[in-house]
């Protein structure tokens, strides 16, 4: 565990330099300092440094790329593309990070070795592809692709964020139109239905049966869903059975499931051919690409195929003998094989994938649309048929004496 330290330290030419450092104890802490031709005269402990709360956004990882992809291109050091973001940026969370990986450069590690430090922010592919751009000695070409990727990845996020946001709020207005006409409106209209006599339709016995229920059990209709959200995640963390299965049903849902899998598979070849365009090899980019897969069926399907080349079977044949993999994927595999262009293969497979989900998210918005107008035009129909209908027939039913009394 590293702990920060202030010192003391004179530099070659004899003159004092105060600093700050993080270092694992004060061994490390001389160490570091030795590194950067700095002589150790006093050190003192601090507590635990303090970061401020928040995270780092998509956005700024962005920014981030871009920045150092711009200065590293035009030979600019990585400590001096860090300081010079680091002193563009006003106080934040990312703005620690940024001065804590300068720090840790400074005490002698690779910038790789410094994002380790930070998970939460720089996850596994990120590092593996720094680490393989400082062995090429491409960072550049790195910080570029991961530049495109990131802004690949919100733009997957907001095109499923606008898949998701149009039927869930008409959904909440059919929920509270539901409610609303079963709690308020039909519990009037009840005495005045059953005072006019006579036998009631079954819509409109089923149309009361359901308000009173409504009206009697409403507060076990919202914490049912609750509970019922609460037991389903805690079967999934408990159950690894159970979330293996619900993660299989998630593909076969129709018209939803489809396109989750082109957007898991989308993301996998994106990464796998960014990790083995920059040097990392086959079985390492596959155990990177299992851990962002997030869904077990497919990560299970990725570990066998990584298993069987590393018995020794072609890259192709693996993939096909897991049965998983559509066409598409399977044909741009063997293909890059064949080649030695896995790298080019699989991002077009990221292409194609991309286009068709954005396609398949624009149709499935067109059928949603009406699909939900049915369904609020059809709850209206039954009540309005429900409570007209029985006066409807009662009055057919005064008019029928009273004509005959006319002839």
């Amino acid at each position: 565990m590293s702990h920060h330290f202030s010192y003391r330290a004179m530099d070659a030419h004899g003159r004092i330099i105060q600093g700050h450092v993080d270092a694992n104890n004060e061994n490390d802490l001389e160490a570091r300092l030795d590194r950067m031709g700095l002589d150790l005269i006093s050190y003192q402990r601090k507590k635990e440094r303090t970061f401020t709360k928040g995270r780092v956004t998509r956005m700024e990882l962005i920014t981030f790329c871009f920045h150092l992809e711009q200065l590293t291109r035009s030979g600019v050091s990585i400590m001096a593309g860090l300081m010079d973001l680091r002193d563009s940026l006003p106080q934040s969370a990312f703005r620690d990070v940024i001065s804590n990986l300068i720090e840790n450069i400074e005490g002698g590690e690779q910038l790789s070795e410094a994002m380790q430090h930070f998970p939460e922010t720089f996850d596994k592919v990120f590092v593996s592809l720094i680490a393989a751009g400082e062995t090429s000695g491409e960072l550049s070409k790195v910080f570029k692709h991961l530049t495109e990727t990131l802004k690949w990845q919100d733009e997957m996020i907001a095109r499923t964020r606008k898949m998701l946001m149009y039927p869930a709020f008409v959904g909440v207005v059919i929920l509270g139109v539901f409610f609303f006409l079963m709690v308020y409106l039909v519990p009037q209209l009840v005495s005045f239905i059953k005072n006019m006599g006579g036998e009631l339709p079954t819509h409109t016995k089923v149309l009361l049966a359901t308000s009173d229920f409504v009206v009697n059990y409403w507060h076990f209709l919202l914490i049912t869903p609750i509970f019922s959200a609460l037991g389903f995640m805690w079967m999934i963390r408990v159950s690894p059975r159970f979330a293996f299965a619900v993660d299989r049903f998630k593909l076969k849902i129709w018209v939803i499931g489809p396109i989750l899998e082109k957007i898991i598979l989308a993301r996998f070849s994106n990464f796998f051919a960014l990790l083995y365009g920059s040097g990392v090899s086959v079985l390492d980019s596959l155990d990177i690409c299992k851990n962002i897969m997030g869904n077990r069926l497919l990560e299970n399907a990725l570990q066998q195929v990584r298993d069987s080349i590393a018995d020794g079977v072609g890259i192709g044949e693996s993939f096909e003998r897991v049965k998983l993999f559509p066409p598409l994927v399977l044909r741009m595999v063997r293909i890059g094989e064949s080649t030695g262009e896995l790298d080019a293969a699989l991002a077009n497979v990221s292409y194609f994938y991309d286009r068709d989900v954005k396609e398949s998210i624009e149709k499935m918005q067109a059928l949603i649309e009406p699909t939900l107008t049915v369904i609020m035009g059809a709850l209206l129909a039954w009540i309005m048929l429900s409570v007209l209908g029985p006066i409807y027939d009662k009055i057919s039913d005064f008019a029928g004496p009273s004509s005959q009394r006319g002839l």
